[in-house]
């Protein structure tokens, strides 16, 4: 979805468009992402948000914490699902959500 919202902007070179995209896809900016996501999801989402990132991960990344990677599973697993069930309406929203949060951030 990162690559699509800057893709139709246009007019960007290709190592433009990847430099913003690692900005918005890490862990990190997907732990801003589960802070600003929590108020809008149903108790549903927020059970699903808080099963990925109860889950158990082997390691974490070098440039993130613990906590950080924990919740950034935790985004990836609530978009997963919606995408799975077909819910691909909630998850643009959800994630016009988290697009304006990391962007009003910076």
């Amino acid at each position: 979805m990162v690559r699509e919202r800057l893709f139709s902007a246009g007019g960007m070179k290709v190592s433009k468009m990847h430099a913003l995209t690692v900005k918005h896809v890490n862990a990190a900016a997907q732990a801003e992402a589960y802070h600003a996501l929590l108020p809008a999801c149903s108790p549903e989402e927020v059970d699903i948000l808080k099963r990925g990132r109860n889950a158990n991960t082997a390691k974490t990344p070098k440039n993130a914490t613990a906590e950080q990677y924990r919740k950034a599973t935790g985004v990836e697993t609530l978009f997963g699902y919606l995408y799975l069930r077909g819910e691909t309406k909630r998850a643009h929203e959800l994630f016009a959500i988290a697009w304006e949060a990391k962007n009003s951030a910076d």
